[in-house]
């Protein structure tokens, strides 16, 4: 019975730690790339799919297309997503180079990782408030007893308290990672 709301949890702090990975932190990481998508022949596909995606560097990515042709649709995907990022044409393959953080912008994605932490932390207590709803309707019901409605509710604020508890590790230790220099 708890099962689902547990899962439900897990989601939410995924989605989190997935969020994450695309925050840049000044070092090169080509997660940041997955929502990246290229048109391919007329139909929009994953970068990782048209081209090899390669970290040489602790700042840059070069990204090498199969087919030569994609080189200008790449570039253009790039330009046109949210990333801040501006491609290097080599004629051969796409250079991405990463500057060196602000501390404006450290600060600034410090609050942004803060605020997907709370967002986070929300949804979880969403999810405990539908499990509590869930079992008061059980209990009404009649489908179970008050002990074991007590039980559930319990259950449920101790597996509320480790999920929240993961998030804000989480955010911590991605904070950590965005302030150092």
């Amino acid at each position: 019975m708890l099962k689902q709301f547990e899962e439900k949890m897990e989601k939410s702090l995924e989605n989190l730690e997935n969020e994450f990975t695309n925050i840049r932190a000044g070092r090169a990481n080509p997660n940041i790339l997955n929502k990246v998508k290229v048109d391919y022949y007329g139909s929009p596909t994953p970068l990782q799919q048209v081209g090899n995606v390669s970290v040489p560097e602790a700042r840059t990515i070069i990204i090498t297309p199969w087919e030569n042709s994609m080189l200008k649709e790449i570039e253009k995907a790039i330009l046109c997503s949210d990333l801040g990022l501006t491609p290097n044409n080599d004629g051969k393959s796409i250079i991405l180079n990463f500057p060196e953080l602000t501390e404006e912008r450290r600060k600034e994605l410090a609050k942004d990782i803060k605020k997907k932490g709370e967002n986070a932390k929300v949804a979880i207590r969403n999810i405990r408030r539908d499990a509590n709803d869930y079992f008061k309707k059980q209990l009404k019901a009649n489908e179970i007893s008050e002990d074991e409605a007590k039980d559930y509710e319990d259950k449920v604020q101790k597996m509320t308290d480790k999920y929240v508890d993961k998030v804000e590790s989480a955010t911590e230790g991605k904070t950590k990672e965005i302030m150092t220099v």
